[in-house]
């Protein structure tokens, strides 16, 4: 074989070609890269609603339980769990129930009064860019209906704000079942998800919150009720026995499904509250969700994991 009359040109060729190669593969992980990128972001809004802080995609979450249940201090946890894996939190505070978030720095606090409830819907955006997070608590003056049609605003700025979470209390009276059900309102429970807006919805009254509302919730969280309204809305979202809702009912449950079951006692296998002396130290819950998650959970010694404290609307702190 014939030397190569010109070696130096075959190795520039090589270089060249090996040059090309390593532009080719550091293109293609930066292409992987800015894909995996965008798939993160499109996930960005989630919702923790398990014990075990697992993070869910964006979804409508319903809390609800009759009143004294401890259902406000069940939602502070939800809240305290999310409130660091979203951009912007806003918590429509109707009685005042979670300055405990507010004191422990995770949100800002503002009384929703007279003057605020004339703001338009500019003015809230603009609150809402210079409060990323924040409880609104509603001031005596301000009506349900005013209140109502606040809510209606604020909700609809929120999800014009990208990453957001947007927990309602009271939501019986944001969202009733009778009347109009206010736009902002619906656009959150039935396309919230798609702007990556999650919601959380807490009611004492079930058969007076919006049926479409709660039927767009995909999580549940539900407690003890005595109100056969509320317990016939519970059967309609619930698929095992409504019973198990009803506290009162002592006996066995039928057909109750025995990871439903209570492992401290033989029964009664309603959910109960649990008590020291007068004081309420937890409660019972069932969590479900539409893919077929569920479990009973029990909030007694919460209290004790929470970074946060619970108040009531009088201020007092809550033994739970």
């Amino acid at each position: 074989m014939e030397p190569d009359p010109n070696p130096g040109a075959v190795d520039a060729v090589d270089a060249v070609v090996f040059s090309l190669v390593s532009l080719a593969v550091v293109v293609t992980i930066i292409g992987t890269t800015v894909a995996v990128v965008e798939v993160a972001r499109a996930l960005a809004a989630r919702l923790i609603v398990s014990d075990a802080a697992a993070l869910l995609p964006a979804m409508n979450l319903l809390v609800a339980a009759q009143s004294g249940w401890g259902k406000s201090f069940k939602s502070q946890h939800v809240m305290e769990q999310n409130i660091p894996e979203y951009d912007r939190v806003v918590v429509l505070d109707f009685c005042d129930e979670y300055r405990g978030l507010v004191k422990a720095g995770m949100a800002d606090w503002w009384i929703v009064g007279p003057r605020e409830r004339e703001w338009s819907a500019s003015t809230w955006s603009d609150f809402l860019d210079a409060n990323e997070k924040v409880v609104l608590a509603r001031h005596d003056l301000v009506d349900v209906e005013e209140w109502r049609q606040v809510a209606n605003t604020v909700i609809g700025e929120a999800r014009r704000h990208g990453d957001v979470l947007v927990v309602v209390d009271e939501a019986h009276f944001v969202a009733p079942q009778q009347g109009k059900l206010p736009s902002e309102v619906k656009g959150l429970a039935t396309t919230g998800r798609g702007e990556g807006a999650s919601s959380v919805f807490i009611t004492q009254r079930l058969a007076e919150a919006d049926k479409t509302v709660i039927s767009q919730c995909q999580a549940r969280l539900l407690g003890g009720f005595e109100s056969k309204a509320d317990l016939r809305a519970v059967d309609k979202v619930a698929e095992y026995p409504v019973d198990l809702h009803n506290h009162t009912m002592r006996e066995r449950i039928a057909g109750l499904p025995d990871d439903l079951k209570p492992d401290d006692r033989e029964t009664p296998e309603s959910l109960q509250k649990h008590k020291d002396g007068d004081d309420v130290v937890g409660s019972e819950w069932v969590y479900s969700d539409d893919s077929g998650d569920r479990e009973r959970r029990n909030t007694r010694g919460l209290a004790d994991e929470m970074a946060t404290t619970h108040y009531g609307n009088q201020g007092n702190p809550l033994k739970v």
